[in-house]
C-alpha cells in the first residue's frame, strides 16, 4: 500500500501540468535575468502618479483627476528593473499638472504639456531612465468651482433583524448625528443628508455598537468632518411584564360636571424587550375614556390604550371598560 502510494507520489510530480508550470517559471527566470542583466535599452510602459499643485485660493476640484497615467519609460535593463521594483516606495516619482493660471475650466494635453514644461516630469536622476510619452490618459479636463462647506444631518441605511426572541429597542444613536461636509459648491449645495449604509445585519441577540467610516459618493470631490460616526443600536430579549395602577385618563371632560372614572386606575401586561421594560412606569402608558361618549343611558365605556413605541404589544387590560360617575357642579 505505501510503495502504491509512493509511486503515485513519484507520478504526480511528472505529469504534464507540473512540468508546464516549472518549465514556464524557469524561462520567466531566466528572462528576466537577460534583462536585468543586459546594458541594451529597453521601452516599458509603467503606472507613475499625478500630483496637481498650486490650486487657486477658495477654488476646489469639481472632478477627481486620474491618480495614474500609464507613462512610456527608456533605459538599460537593469534601470529599469530598478524603478518597476521600487518606484512604488519612492515619492521622487510623478507628474505635476500646476493650476496656477486655471480660472474655472482647462484641458491639459498631457503629451503636448510635458514637452513644453519637462520640469514637471519629477523621476528621481539615480534612477537612469528617461520620459518617452504619456499613453494612458491623454487628456485630462481639469474643473474648478466654488469652496463651500455646510452641517448636515446624518440618516441610517443600516437594516438590523434581530434573532427570533429579541427585539430592537429605540431608534439607532448616531454619535454624532451631524457632519460638516467640504467642497465644490454646485456639489454641497445639492446635498441634505449623509446616508449611512445600506447594510444589513441579520440574527442580532445583543446590543451593536459599530464605528462607520464616511465615504464619498463615487466621484464626488467631496471631505466629512469627522470621517467616522459611531453607530449603536439596542437589542434585548423578549419578555413580559404587568404593570398595575395605570391611571384613567377622562378626555374632553365637562367643566359644569364632576366626572369620576371607576375605577380610577387598570393593568395590563406589556410585551417588550427585557430591560426596557422592567423600566417602564405606569404613567407612562396612556389609558383614557373620551367624556364626549358619556350617555347617562349608558353605564360601562371602554378604555383606548397608548403604549411607547418600543412596546411590541399589550394585553390582558383589566378592566377591559369602565363606569363614568357624572354628578353636576354646586354654583
Amino acid at each position: 500500500m505505501i510503495k502504491e502510494e509512493s509511486k503515485n507520489n513519484i507520478y504526480s510530480l511528472f505529469t504534464w501540468q507540473n512540468i508546464s508550470t516549472k518549465l514556464s517559471a524557469l524561462g520567466l527566470a531566466f528572462l528576466l535575468w537577460l534583462f536585468v542583466m543586459s546594458e541594451n535599452e529597453y521601452t516599458i510602459t509603467s503606472d507613475i502618479p499625478i500630483e496637481v499643485r498650486n490650486l487657486p485660493a477658495q477654488l476646489v476640484l469639481k472632478e477627481k483627476v486620474p491618480k495614474f497615467a500609464k507613462v512610456r519609460i527608456k533605459g538599460q535593463g537593469r534601470s529599469l528593473f530598478k524603478t518597476l521594483l521600487l518606484k512604488r516606495f519612492m515619492p521622487g516619482f510623478k507628474l505635476v499638472l500646476d493650476l496656477e493660471r486655471i480660472s474655472e475650466e482647462y484641458d491639459f494635453n498631457l503629451n503636448e504639456y510635458f514637452n513644453r514644461y519637462p520640469q514637471k516630469i519629477v523621476i528621481p536622476s539615480n534612477f537612469e531612465v528617461n520620459f518617452v510619452e504619456v499613453v494612458y490618459p491623454i487628456k485630462i479636463h481639469i474643473s474648478l468651482d466654488e469652496y463651500k462647506e455646510k452641517m448636515v444631518n446624518i440618516k441610517s441605511g443600516v437594516n438590523i433583524k434581530p434573532s427570533p426572541g429579541f427585539t430592537l429597542v429605540g431608534d439607532p444613536e448616531i454619535r454624532p448625528n451631524r457632519v460638516r461636509i467640504a467642497g465644490s459648491k454646485n456639489i454641497v449645495r445639492d446635498i441634505n443628508y449623509v446616508l449611512v449604509g445600506p447594510d444589513s445585519l441579520i440574527n442580532i441577540d445583543s446590543d451593536i455598537k459599530l464605528t462607520i467610516d464616511l465615504v464619498p459618493p463615487q466621484n464626488q470631490l467631496i471631505e466629512y468632518s469627522p470621517k467616522k460616526i459611531v453607530y449603536i443600536q439596542r437589542v434585548q430579549a423578549i419578555s413580559e411584564r404587568i404593570i398595575s395602577e395605570i391611571p384613567v385618563i377622562i378626555l374632553n371632560p365637562n367643566n359644569q360636571m364632576r366626572t369620576f372614572a371607576s375605577p380610577q386606575t387598570v393593568s395590563l401586561t406589556v410585551i417588550g424587550g427585557l430591560d426596557y421594560i422592567a423600566k417602564i412606569k405606569s404613567n407612562e402608558i396612556k389609558v383614557s375614556v373620551n367624556f364626549n361618549d358619556w350617555n347617562p343611558n349608558k353605564q360601562f365605556y371602554d378604555l383606548d390604550v397608548e403604549a411607547p413605541k418600543d412596546i411590541i404589544d399589550w394585553m390582558d387590560l383589566s378592566p377591559k371598560n369602565i363606569e363614568l360617575m357624572v354628578t353636576q357642579k354646586n354654583n
